[in-house]
């Protein structure tokens, strides 16, 4: 019997799937765990006992840099958010839901704007860049354009989401074709378009790890990692600097008197769609009790 110290690439049938060296071990969980409430993850760095007969077990999970309830992932590094252009058109709201939940679960949100092939991006991308939050576009006719997304999230763990149709596939393609996704096809390999499944799975690559995760959307980052109203505002990073600047400190910065947020919208520095959307998601919250988001 030994004791080694791994990650977590997969869970599925309540089994956990080890890597430790290249090696990896099937494992079960200790009872434990489910009774605190506190279910190991995909992403979690965990201790694991192997014996020389029957299951591993997964002994003890390390401190997590952070966790996503819906889909169950731990230690995301970055949270790529890929839009396009057109076809379909950007949806600010959603995007800018994406970005503060991530924000809000310590992790880097980078905006990947394809098809620029069909529409200009700048204003998309200059959007971003304005908030603080890296953004790259890139055509599928210019794979050259992903070389600076690759490097980027080289040695990291990451998520990649969006919408269908985007060209999540085709970016992934051109970042990773070792990953064998084919576009225009559901690939095998990744399962992306199966949505009865909930199953996640990191795919060690580049030095560091992809989740595929099927069931990512929208939906679930509103639905299962809701912001609190008080914590919304600081998931907006272009808010920083003006947030003690207020006329009033019980200011909301939705539609106050002397809000220095809002002057800083009407002065065109913080771009008008940042704002609403953050106006749109502080009104969703601001009257849910904090046990009916259990």
């Amino acid at each position: 019997m030994k004791s080694l110290n791994g990650i977590i690439l997969k869970s599925t049938g309540g089994f956990y799937y080890v890597e430790v060296a290249d090696v990896v071990y099937e494992c079960k969980a200790r009872g434990i765990f489910r009774k605190k409430n506190n279910s190991p993850r995909v992403g979690d760095r965990v201790k694991i006992t192997v014996p020389e007969d029957g299951y591993c077990s997964i002994d003890e999970i390390f401190p997590r840099k952070n966790s996503l309830k819906r889909p169950p992932l731990a230690n995301i590094d970055i949270l790529v958010i890929v839009v396009s252009t057109a076809e379909p058109s950007p949806n600010y709201l959603v995007i800018d839901k994406m970005t503060a939940a991530a924000v809000d679960n310590d992790i880097k949100p980078v905006i990947v704007v394809s098809k620029s092939d069909l529409k200009p991006s700048d204003e998309l991308v200059s959007v971003y860049k304005r908030a603080g939050i890296k953004a790259f576009s890139y055509s599928s006719e210019s794979p050259a354009d992903a070389l600076v997304i690759k490097e980027l999230l080289k040695g990291k763990t990451s998520a990649f989401t969006g919408n269908s149709g985007v060209g999540k596939s085709t970016l992934l393609n051109i970042l990773y074709p070792e990953l064998s996704l084919e576009t225009g096809e559901i690939s095998e390999k990744l399962g992306r378009g199966r949505h009865t499944t909930r199953t996640v799975e990191l795919f060690k690559i580049d030095g560091g790890y992809v989740a595929d995760t099927p069931g990512f959307s929208t939906v679930d980052l509103e639905r299962y990692n809701m912001i609190d109203k008080e914590n919304i505002m600081f998931c907006f990073p272009e808010f920083k600097e003006y947030l003690t600047t207020c006329q009033f400190t019980s200011c909301s910065h939705t539609c106050e008197k002397g809000c220095a947020i809002i002057k800083a919208v009407e002065e065109g520095i913080i771009p008008e769609s940042r704002h609403r959307s953050y106006v749109a998601m502080y009104n969703e919250v601001k009257d849910i009790k904090q046990w009916q988001k259990k």
